[in-house]
């Protein structure tokens, strides 16, 4: 669908997308659904509430906002989104983040801006990956399509033998030249375990191509909800929430913080001993700093793991990225999606369904993914709960820090069956569950 004339003031944004009810065109234009149309006298807060009964109208769809004043919608289940999951565009002058407000590309083509990053030619790309052979296509996401490749000697002389993936960004796509950038940028300046590390790009002509070093065992989705196979068991699901945990964690602990702003399972990908990194940073925006509590912007992301403050305001914070990893951390203990209409309709959206649930132990063990039965304590499993409880929160202060979330996360992780059974009942505050501190009067309780 197609919703013209998206009006950016948030009230009478919401306003818009309540006049979808009456809406029964699959595409909408300026015409069939005009914000005119709407009463004025609405109470806002009766059309924020409304918005969200409406939600499940929207389940499985990605929203992205181009430059011409419209919002495109799609599937998040679709082939389209198969593989990067980049599905939002914030159009505009080709600017990055990371305080470099004026660099684009032409500043890129001037001067290497990081020294530890390649600059690779077309040709060299199209040698890497064997002209851009189909069997060597890894997947395809809103960006475009993914190989995997090799860049040795023969395609630059001298060069140890390395295995890539290899990103070409559709020029016809949503994607365009600043998540391109913002890519090159965040990547290019920052190096950690849980981060995918950027390799090289080629920024030719009208080309645009990024390098990847190969993560062999591909994305935590393909793995989570595949139908055969091997499963995730309990104690891999944890070291993958943990390093993801830590991923996140680093980047909102940098100078200037920086908001993933769209984490899901498909931006997960594990290198063949399961070790996660994040990856796919075309959305990603630089944080508050200051006397600052939050940034405004145009609302991007994916349905079903965007932060209800953040859909509903436009206000991004470091704890939006919470929200989307409680969500995430939601799949790994239930082993549904984030959104399945295939579901009966009151459990469409995961987190409407099952976050009621956490807090009450027979219940929340009653849903806990059956492939993984008996690998867990059912008191970690009640931990784990509770942790994804609070990063769900409605009210975004309820929500813990990363840093935090990993501190919890890290008992699993070091810790066997046994000893973790010990530590929880011993009551040691170094795995206390982040409750909201009493007291704090910039704090509401949870709702």
């Amino acid at each position: 669908m197609i919703l013209h004339s998206f009006v950016s003031n948030s009230t009478l944004g919401f306003l818009s997308l309540l006049s979808l009810s009456n809406c029964s065109n699959s595409k909408l234009d300026s015409n069939s659904c005009e914000p005119s149309q709407i009463d004025a006298n609405v109470n806002v807060r009766e059309c924020c509430l409304v918005l969200f009964r409406f939600r499940s109208r929207f389940m499985g769809i990605c929203f992205s906002i181009e430059e011409q004043k419209h919002v495109s919608v799609s599937d998040s289940n679709s082939k389209h989104n198969k593989s990067s999951g980049l599905v939002g565009h914030e159009s505009g002058a080709s600017t990055t983040p990371l305080g470099s407000s004026s660099m684009n590309i032409k500043d890129l083509r001037q001067s290497a801006v990081h020294s530890n990053v390649d600059i690779f030619t077309y040709e060299e790309l199209r040698l890497a990956t064997k002209h851009f052979r189909p069997d060597f296509i890894l997947g395809e996401g809103g960006f475009g399509v993914v190989y995997k490749g090799v860049i040795d000697d023969s395609v630059r002389s001298g060069y140890n033998s390395t295995e890539v993936a290899i990103k070409e960004l559709n020029r016809e796509g949503f994607q365009g030249d600043r998540e391109w950038l913002a890519e090159v940028n965040y990547l290019g300046q920052f190096s950690h375990p849980n981060l995918v590390k950027l390799i090289g790009y080629c920024c030719e002509d009208d080309y645009r191509l990024l390098v990847y070093e190969y993560m062999a065992s591909g994305s935590l989705e393909k793995h989570l909800f595949r139908r055969v196979g091997s499963t995730l068991t309990w104690s891999k699901r944890m070291k993958i929430a943990l390093h993801a945990a830590k991923g996140l964690a680093f980047l909102h602990g940098a100078e200037r913080p920086i908001i993933y702003r769209d984490f899901k399972t498909s931006n997960i990908l594990l290198d063949a001993d399961f070790n996660a990194k994040l990856s796919d940073f075309g959305l990603a925006k630089d944080g508050p700093m200051g006397d600052q509590t939050h940034v405004s912007t145009r609302v991007m992301g994916t349905y079903g793991y965007a932060a209800p403050e953040y859909v509903m305001t436009g206000h991004l914070t470091a704890r939006s990225d919470v929200y989307g990893f409680g969500v995430v951390l939601l799949e790994l203990l239930i082993g549904r999606r984030a959104l399945d209409k295939s579901r009966p309709s009151r459990e469409h959206n995961l987190v409407e369904w099952a976050r009621p649930l956490l807090n009450h132990n027979k219940k929340l063990l009653k849903i806990l993914d059956p492939k993984i039965e008996g690998q867990y304590s059912t008191k970690s499993a009640i931990k784990v709960a509770h942790l994804a409880y609070q990063c769900l929160s409605q009210n975004p202060k309820g929500r813990p820090l990363m840093s935090q979330v990993v501190e919890i996360l890290e008992n699993f992780q070091s810790k066997g069956e046994n000893e973790e059974e010990q530590v929880f009942q011993s009551g040691r505050s170094s795995i206390t569950i982040y409750e909201v501190p009493r007291g704090n009067n910039d704090t509401t309780t949870e709702g």
